[in-house]
């Protein structure tokens, strides 16, 4: 006996549209929203990261350099003679290296601590992509005058 043809019932779920094709094949409206706001949130931080104002990965236009303390001097004059060449002349990155005034480097984030292990022992690329940096070798006192000196230009530009 053949099976009489019945009319086919469409199914909706809620907040969808049925595709007129021979079968139901429900849109979901409400996830357009979703992904244009993931994509969205992925291009803003994109932008944030690489506009000039937020500390470009290249280098940190406009870097302010305060009235520097006696410590302070001392670490401008040992960071420009061993670590200017790569950091740039005020910390503000170079292509070579990144710069360390710049939120990544805000001291509850890189405290003190990580900046002497990084002189003394050096560093796996991990924030940047301008390869590792090598071991600088500064005495204890070179390297706590260059921490004041990086401390202090954060200060000066919002950071820490």
């Amino acid at each position: 006996m053949a099976r009489k043809h019945t009319r086919r019932q469409t199914w909706r779920a809620p907040n969808s549209v049925v595709v007129s094709s021979g079968s139901p094949k429900p849109q979901r409206l409400w996830q357009i929203p979703l992904v244009m706001a993931g994509l969205g949130a992925i291009v803003f931080s994109i932008m944030y990261l690489l506009h000039p104002g937020t500390g470009s990965i290249a280098t940190a236009p406009g870097i302010s350099v305060p009235v520097l303390s006696a410590g302070g001097r001392a670490g401008q004059r040992v960071f420009q003679q061993n670590c200017a060449q790569c950091h740039g002349l005020n910390a503000d990155g170079s292509k070579q290296g990144p710069p360390l005034v710049h939120r990544i480097y805000e001291p509850l984030q890189h405290t003190d601590s990580r900046f002497r292990a990084a002189v003394d022992r050096g560093v796996q690329a991990h924030h940047w992509n301008f390869g590792n940096m090598p071991r600088i070798g500064l005495s204890d006192l070179e390297t706590q005058r260059v921490i004041e000196y990086v401390r202090e230009l954060q200060r000066a530009n919002g950071i820490g």
